[in-house]
């Protein structure tokens, strides 16, 4: 090697001529494989480590067909959800073997030219948390056996999910609120038509349509703090005996928001005006919010949507499923 050249990267080859074994061995005793004895693999181990080895991804590709490379979608930013979302995905993936990439964040669909991306990365599955799928990305995705899995929503036309008990949780949380004695209902909804959305609205305004209840006011969150605030700053400005006793935000996001808006317009949490929120997020435990929330299973969520993927990967024809998820009720000071 001339002066100043790089040094030459270790492979299994380098290894083997190192060792004075087989390539074969030496890929058979860095995987831990039992048919080599304790004593050739720890000294292949050993050259190894001094060697700097590092797997060549790119020829393990070549040769199984998998990267290991999942994309994820997420939603915006602001969202802390999305955060935690992403760091509980990325935890699991590092257990698993696997690594992240964040192919497409936000709130809007899915289209052909993302789902061409997904290719382009040669990712073998991909997370999709928060994006509508359209009908064309799911069939490229399909035809290039890209293995999709939704996290807390379903996809409108199919796919597989993995999501929370949206509905049931929905109706949980009117149930709390009728049983605390509230008798008139407001919903800070989002305009973004996701199943997630919808099914959390229609469980509330079900459960309060059986107790002879309605859902008197909605408005819209925008599905960010800054959307709840100005709902709160709204709902401060009407007439006590127009405003609803209690309000759903339908995320907690959206809940912190309505609170601080609530409180700046001079009212007072519950005793004027009762929030509940959903998604429980730590940051709804604070004590200026101490938020009644629905706290979706996530790290469950996450893991079944991780098994759910894999098994499609290593067989496509399975049929599509979908499973939901019980949330957990966490009763704070917010709702009375």
């Amino acid at each position: 090697m001339s002066e100043g050249a790089a040094p030459r990267r270790a492979t299994v080859v380098t290894l083997s001529q190192m060792a004075g074994v087989a390539p074969s061995t030496v890929t058979r005793a860095l995987r831990g494989d039992s048919r080599i004895s304790e004593k050739t693999r720890e000294r292949i181990l050993a050259l190894a480590r001094e060697a700097g080895y590092t797997p060549n991804i790119m020829a393990r590709t070549l040769s199984s067909g998998r990267t290991g490379l999942y994309g994820l979608v997420i939603g915006p930013s602001d969202n802390p959800f999305y955060t935690q979302l992403l760091y509980e995905a990325t935890r699991q993936a590092k257990e698993l073997g696997f690594r992240i990439l964040v192919i497409h964040a936000g709130p809007g669909p899915i289209e052909e030219s993302t789902a061409q991306a997904l290719l382009n990365y040669k990712v073998n599955g991909c997370l999709i948390s928060s994006a509508h799928l359209s009908s064309q990305a799911g069939r490229i995705c399909d035809d290039n056996r890209v293995a999709l899995v939704m996290v807390n929503r379903v996809a409108y036309q199919q796919g597989n999910a993995v999501t929370c008990d949206n509905r049931a949780d929905g109706a949980m949380l009117a149930r709390h609120l009728l049983e605390r004695g509230r008798r008139s209902f407001g919903i800070i909804r989002t305009t973004n038509f996701s199943s997630t959305a919808r099914d959390r609205e229609e469980g509330f305004a079900a459960m309060l349509a059986e107790a002879g209840q309605e859902v008197s006011l909605r408005i819209d969150g925008r599905s960010n703090y800054d959307g709840g605030f100005d709902a709160g700053i709204q709902i401060a400005q009407m007439p006590a005996d127009d405003r609803p006793e209690a309000f759903f935000a339908l995320s907690d996001i959206m809940a912190m928001g309505l609170m601080d808006g609530l409180r700046i317009g001079g009212l007072r949490i519950p005793e004027d005006v009762a929030v509940v929120g959903f998604d429980g997020l730590p940051q709804s435990a604070r004590r200026i919010y101490d938020l009644t929330t629905v706290e979706q299973p996530l790290t469950l969520m996450l893991r079944r949507a991780f098994e759910m993927v894999e098994a499609r990967i290593k067989d496509p024809s399975l049929p599509q499923e979908v499973i939901a998820l019980g949330g957990r009720l966490i009763v704070r000071s917010t709702s009375g």
